[in-house]
């Protein structure tokens, strides 16, 4: 039977450098000797697609080598579970994850690799204020808890984005980059990451967006109207140092070429929905196989829109309907009449171009296909109908159109700079919208509010109010709650998922070894229990799930076997039993009870079983327990 200790690789979350060197291993093995890369025999073998030049393009600053290293440190913690603060706990497939980011991320990586299909984030626009996201390399997890206050601090504060931190823009990189690495890996092969951004990073964001999601990978930047208070009316009689900001920006990037975007269209204006209209039907891209001769004219570039057949009968319907319908309909009432199937082409004689006339009728339509100009929508509005004083959260009409514009029903969608839950919320408003069952996986620092800051105020009362911790992330979940319930009201009849599952990032369940080098006795004594005794069974069963990949939200049973509790977890592919004693006599009636659960469950992969290693009474006890579990197929047995 293995043991699970803090010294085992599943103790801690995804080891990326581990797994990168195994593949260099299988790809170039004469690159190692005794385990060690061989760089200059790894030159020779990639030949030259080595770049070893002094100078190249792109982007450095000061940090950036251990911001890189930061992402690929594993994590020591896990996230503990919190029925209390959920919504529909049992049945929810919803995340709300309260942590820090970079950890969680870390955490979720076994579970959740290549699962995302679109991400969302709304990082801070650095505007020169103090950052509540500072990564400390030796011990993110302490470091996480003391500034969020769930732990005494050392009088350590908050760095500031100062001028002499690179104008502003180091820190902010620094913050940056380890998240967005370790966010790639979460994406789909076809998944989609959009991030917010001001004028303040974004430049600085779309060089480290190239880098790390390939500059050919870029699909759009999107253009959002800012709410204008237009406070230069005030100096222009003095003279105007700059226009007033009145945009915002998504850059929206895939994780491969293999990805596709679903068309997304705005509302028409009314005479569009009524009324087509005539367009050039020659368009600029090379394609020789797509010129042929149309009405007289064979493009000499470039092409035509539509493959040759379809396009001739365009052009007999278009007769069709001069011959015989144009002088009692128009050709919308014929397009109409006829099922709006049919295409026209006519040639305009007083048309001139590459296209010299020839042309295509675009029907009435309803919504016209966007661009990457979002103006008509704003990329805050406030949550006024939810009694919630936030300012500015980002607006849900917003991100639905994202949502409609990456995803398709049953994805999981990941906001990792949750703030007020805006996301979660678009999530669940697109699930009625198109009756889906969408998902979505927030994650939110507890920001402390300061009730004495202006700025926060608000928030912070709003929170007194509730009754909850004066935080950003209690004031995302009331937010989820109230948008559930009012979803409820509004449409009694919906009947798909508006809760979501609480978890909060913590150290890991497993005690650490701490020798005391002065009283090992002691230490041997302490450490006879490898779990923490202040946590919950609960606890211990879901940093299981991080450990061994599974989703947070899988199905959970449970049985009582010898009056042992033992837990099924996704359908028989973990069976867990936690209890704290298991003598010599109850090790076969328990072991022959697993055994005859498992086979009802039938699982369709391969199971592991997990038991607490201090529970057995020696290690006879736990040897036999093995023995007949193996006996009957279960062979991957461990203890924790």
């Amino acid at each position: 039977m293995k043991k699970i200790t803090d010294q085992d690789p599943e103790s801690k979350s995804r080891d990326i450098v581990s797994e990168n060197i195994e593949q260099l291993k299988v790809i170039f093995p004469e690159a190692f000797t005794e385990d060690k890369i061989d760089f200059e025999a790894l030159k020779q073998l990639l030949g030259g697609a080595v770049n070893e030049r002094e100078e190249k393009y792109g982007l450095n600053w000061h940090g950036k080598r251990s911001a890189r290293l930061i992402a690929l440190t594993p994590s020591t913690g896990t996230l503990r579970p919190r029925p209390e603060d959920s919504v529909d706990w049992d049945i929810t497939q919803n995340l709300m994850i309260e942590g820090d980011n970079l950890e969680v991320l870390k955490l979720l990586q076994k579970s959740y690799a290549g699962k995302i299909k679109m991400i969302y984030i709304d990082p801070p626009y650095n505007t020169g204020g103090d950052f509540v996201y500072p990564d400390d390399f030796k011990d993110n997890i302490k470091n996480y808890l003391m500034r969020t206050g769930q732990m005494e601090s050392d009088g350590r504060k908050n760095s500031s984005n100062t001028e002499s931190s690179g104008r502003l823009h180091t820190d902010w990189l620094n913050m940056m980059y380890p998240r967005l690495r370790l966010a790639r890996n979460l994406l789909s092969d076809t998944g989609v990451i959009c991030v917010s951004i001001g004028d303040e990073e974004l430049y600085n964001l779309k060089f480290i967006m190239n880098e790390v999601f390939g500059e050919e990978n870029f699909r759009n930047t999107i253009a959002l109207r800012r709410y204008d208070k237009n406070l230069s009316r005030q100096f222009m009689e003095f003279g105007l140092n700059s226009l007033s900001v009145g945009f915002e920006y998504i850059l929206v990037y895939c994780k491969s070429s293999n990805a596709t975007l679903n068309p997304i269209f705005r509302e028409a204006s009314e005479e569009r929905q009524v009324s087509g209209y005539w367009k050039g039907f020659w368009n600029a891209p090379d394609r020789p196989t797509m010129r042929y001769s149309l009405l007289g004219v064979t493009p000499q570039s470039g092409q035509w829109k539509w493959k040759e057949e379809t396009a001739l009968e365009s052009v007999v319907n278009y007769q069709e309907f001069i011959d015989r319908y144009s002088g009692s309909e128009t050709l919308e009432a014929y397009w109409e009449r006829t099922g709006k199937i049919k295409k026209f082409i006519r040639r305009n004689p007083a048309g001139q171009g590459a296209n010299k006339g020839v042309e295509h009728w675009i029907p009435p339509s309803d919504g016209i296909l966007r661009s990457s100009n979002w103006t008509d929508l704003l990329a805050s509005s406030p949550l006024t109908a939810l009694g919630i004083p936030f300012e500015n959260p980002k607006s849900v009409d917003m991100l639905q159109l994202l949502i409609q514009f990456t995803t398709d029903d049953g994805d999981i969608i990941l906001d990792f700079f949750a703030g007020s839950g805006t996301t979660g919320h678009a999530v669940m408003n697109q699930n009625v919208t198109d009756s889906g069952n969408k998902r979505y996986i927030l994650v939110q620092l507890p920001e402390m509010l300061d009730p004495d800051n202006k700025d926060q105020k608000l928030v912070s009362d709003f929170c007194d109010q509730i009754g909850k911790p004066r935080n950003i992330a209690e004031m995302c979940k009331e937010r989820l709650r109230r948008a559930g319930k009012k979803i409820k009201e509004e449409h009694p009849m919906f009947t798909g998922d508006i809760g979501f599952r609480v978890f909060k990032l913590d150290s890991s369940n497993i005690r650490a070894w701490e020798p005391d080098r002065d009283n090992l006795a002691a230490t041997l004594d302490q450490h006879a229990e490898h779990l923490k005794v202040d946590r919950t069974e609960q606890d211990i069963l879901y940093e299981l799930l991080l450990k061994l990949g599974l989703d947070l939200t899988v199905p959970m049973q449970q049985k009582t076997i010898t009056g042992k509790t033992v837990h099924s977890i996704g359908a028989g592919t973990l069976l867990v039993c936690l209890a704290t004693e298991i003598t010599t006599a109850e090790v076969e009636p328990l072991a022959l009870g697993i055994v005859k659960w498992y086979k009802q469950l039938a699982p369709a992969g391969e199971t592991q079983v997990v038991f607490r290693d201090s529970a057995f009474a020696d290690d006879v006890a736990k040897t036999n327990l093995t023995a007949i579990l193996e006996q009957y197929g279960l062979e991957n047995v461990r203890s924790i």
